[in-house]
């Protein structure tokens, strides 16, 4: 399907804007939309690339940068240095924030008049965090969540409340991806979040690969995992394709 993309300001509900890099059909609709949520990195080549790929397929996607108050634009390579500087940032997102640059970019997909008002969100590493907290706290109707770190953490970003202590807010389908190999995530924290899920209820799937890494779908690391990036890729399509229809 062929696309356009751009660069966008997206409104805060407390005043000012978050840049984002929006991706659409050129034609047609109106569409789904699903935001894209980056990890330590930035909106990177493969968060864009990522972002492009979810348009293809039939959605306006956008890619916000929860970064925008202490790092906006930035964009970090996969090395050493990159983790470095993604982390410092890191440490300084407070879930409160992230919630509020959730919700105004969902609700920022559901002004458009090129979008149906049905809204998913996927993301990776933290942003695979974010997905899961926007499940929780931004009315969305589908989230696939790709090794989301610090789920589980007590206290959660900031000092707030844990993400998981806030799993029986889910009210659309959540898809939880996740590598055996993963040492940033261990077992134990993919079982506090299964467990959690079924506890409250939810409409949800959890997928762990066997031989995958943290950072498995990501075609730019040294961790990439084919055959697991193939087919949770083939998961979030049918996920989109059945949710937000």
């Amino acid at each position: 399907m062929e696309i356009v993309t751009e660069r966008v300001e997206v409104p805060l509900a407390g005043g000012g804007t978050m840049g984002g890099y929006l991706a659409r059909p050129a034609s047609g609709g109106p569409h789904p939309a699903v935001v894209v949520f980056m990890e330590i990195f930035g909106v990177n080549a493969h968060i864009r690339d990522v972002t492009e790929r979810v348009a293809r397929e039939g959605y306006v996607a956008l890619a916000p940068d929860y970064f925008h108050r202490t790092g906006p634009g930035v964009e970090y390579d996969y090395d050493d240095d990159g983790m470095a500087k993604g982390m410092v940032l890191l440490g300084q997102l407070v879930a409160s924030e992230m919630i509020g640059d959730a919700t105004s970019a969902v609700a920022f997909l559901r002004g458009r008049v090129d979008t149906t008002g049905k809204v998913g969100a996927m993301g990776f590493c933290i942003g695979g965090h974010m997905a899961y907290l926007t499940a929780a706290e931004a009315d969305v109707d589908a989230a696939a969540s790709f090794y989301g770190g610090g789920i589980v953490a007590d206290p959660g970003p900031g000092g707030e409340a844990s993400t998981v202590g806030r799993t029986a807010k889910i009210g659309g389908r959540l898809l939880c991806l996740f590598g055996a190999e993963d040492t940033l995530i261990t077992p134990d924290q993919v079982a506090t979040i299964q467990a959690a899920l079924a506890d409250a209820g939810t409409n949800h799937e959890v997928v762990v690969y066997d031989g995958a890494d943290h950072g498995f779908f990501c075609d730019r690391r040294a961790t990439h995992h084919e055959g697991s990036a193939a087919d949770a890729w083939q998961r979030v399509k049918t996920l989109f394709a059945t949710e937000l229809a």
